[in-house]
């Protein structure tokens, strides 16, 4: 039997800490267009769009189910949306499909270096 040192340092802050609001997010008519069409033209299940599109799969679960029965876009509650809003969105996008890209590169340089050393050893 193999003992395991459970030991944990714990370090408090003197420091209150005050938590902010994280400001609501609003997305465009567009942008709730194209992740509904991701999922039911294209395809694509629900997480992997809201990986892609960087939103919760609960939102786009939502916008599917309000899509399926006709109401994605009706009661005029949403709020006009700003330019500095739009802009951050696409750069969430950006910022997602960035990461995706790079993760893939990661692996496959992992894969290719470990490669590489079997044909240098034999």
């Amino acid at each position: 039997m193999t003992l395991v040192d459970t030991k944990v340092e714990v370090h408090y802050k003197t420091e209150v800490s005050r938590m902010e609001r994280v400001p609501r997010v609003v997305y465009t008519k567009e942008f709730k267009e194209e992740a509904v069409k991701m999922v039911m033209e294209a395809g694509l299940s629900i997480s992997e769009v809201a990986n892609r599109v960087s939103v919760s799969k609960s939102s786009i679960a939502y916008w599917v189910k309000l899509a399926k029965e006709g109401k994605l876009f009706g009661g005029g509650k949403q709020k006009p949306v700003t330019e500095e809003q739009m802009e951050f969105a696409r750069l969430q996008r950006e910022n997602a499909e960035l990461k995706m890209e790079r993760d893939i590169l990661k692996k496959a340089a992992a894969y290719f270096a470990k490669e590489s050393l079997r044909g240098t050893r034999s």
